[in-house]
């Protein structure tokens, strides 16, 4: 049974401007050119900031897939997940450029902590509460723990195939998730529309990796 790595939301977020516009080059480079609307508030800002890392680890994941699956049709999503999300994360890298922020949360490297995106998370002018969440706040789950990783890269055959599965929707729930507070307060039209594709899209594997799974344990 998988260790869940379900964060709760705890981050204090500095206080800011409703919107702000970044420092940088209104463009950056994203195979090739990529106009980027300089308009942003703090939520697309973090939205970026944690969605980078939360696909990276998706692409490692999908990665292991590509080398241990033994089901063809988990290779090929694999082969998809790789593909989309390296897309997308050179993508939202080249907004935080072009807005002058840093590619990571300042105060929160990597993925130990979550930031205060929960749709439910509603204040004044859009932006989220600052402050630490209150513990009757919901859990987000993904990503995943370095345990969870290890063990991961131990199974074998249909043993990983399943294991993969399960955890990648998992995964991909916490990314609907961050997705959901971006299009719920977010302003910038780039970053609300990558929000909503990854909503359709992940949902979409989802169905798809639980049918996986199903044939599996039949």
């Amino acid at each position: 049974m998988l260790v869940g790595a379900v964060l709760t939301v705890t981050v204090t977020l500095a206080a800011c401007s409703d919107t702000a516009s970044g420092g940088g080059s209104p463009t950056a480079p994203n195979n090739g050119s990529v106009s980027v609307n300089p308009t942003f508030n703090n939520v697309d800002a973090m939205f970026a900031q944690m969605m980078i890392p939360h696909h990276e680890q998706a692409v490692e994941m999908a990665s292991l897939a590509e080398m241990k699956a033994a089901d063809p049709d988990v290779k090929q999503l694999a082969d998809k997940i790789i593909a989309g999300q390296k897309a997308e994360i050179a993508t939202m890298k080249g907004w935080l450029v072009a807005w002058g922020q840093p590619t990571t949360m300042p105060s929160c490297p990597g993925m130990h902590c979550m930031p205060s995106m929960m749709p439910n998370g509603k204040s004044p002018n859009g932006m989220m509460p600052s402050g630490m969440m209150p513990s009757g706040m919901p859990t987000m789950p993904g990503p995943m723990s370095g345990a969870d990783m290890a063990k991961l890269q131990a199974a074998t055959g249909t043993d990983f195939d399943k294991l993969f599965l399960q955890m990648m929707v998992v995964h991909h729930q916490g990314a609907i998730t961050m997705a959901q507070a971006e299009l719920a307060h977010g302003t910038n039209p780039d970053a609300k529309a990558l929000a909503s594709r990854i909503v359709k899209t992940q949902q979409a594997e989802i169905v798809a990796m639980q049918q996986m799974a199903g044939q599996l344990h039949s």
